[in-house]
């Protein structure tokens, strides 16, 4: 007998946490599934303060990371997906955010001085 995938229900979202090396998603069904952060090279090339702001998204059945324009599905956690974004997309991404992050340090200092 085999079992649909469309038959499975996905439990969704309901906390986040993640470490230097990790993100850790309790689910509504009580398990906490853990992957490594180098999966998704976008959270570990961020702050701290950028990881730590999440929201859930679709009531659960995703995190959404504004600062970074990241999403991750629970769905694709729990089939072992890491991200997919592209080589060039992700050195694009990382090249206007050196950029961002350049020009934002020069205000402060500017700002101070």
């Amino acid at each position: 007998m085999s079992i649909s995938a469309n038959e499975i229900e996905v439990p969704n979202a309901e906390s986040v946490t993640i470490t230097e090396d990790t993100l850790s998603v309790d689910l509504s069904d009580g398990r906490t599934i853990s992957v490594p952060l180098a999966w998704f090279p976008r959270l570990l090339q961020s702050t701290p303060e950028e990881r730590n702001n999440w929201r859930l998204i679709g009531k659960g059945r995703g995190i959404h990371w504004e600062d970074i324009d990241e999403d991750i599905s629970v769905e694709g956690l729990l089939s072992g997906k890491p991200s997919g974004e592209s080589h060039p997309s992700f050195k694009k991404w990382l090249d206007r955010r050196s950029s961002r992050l350049t020009r934002r340090s020069s205000r402060r200092a500017r700002a101070r001085g």
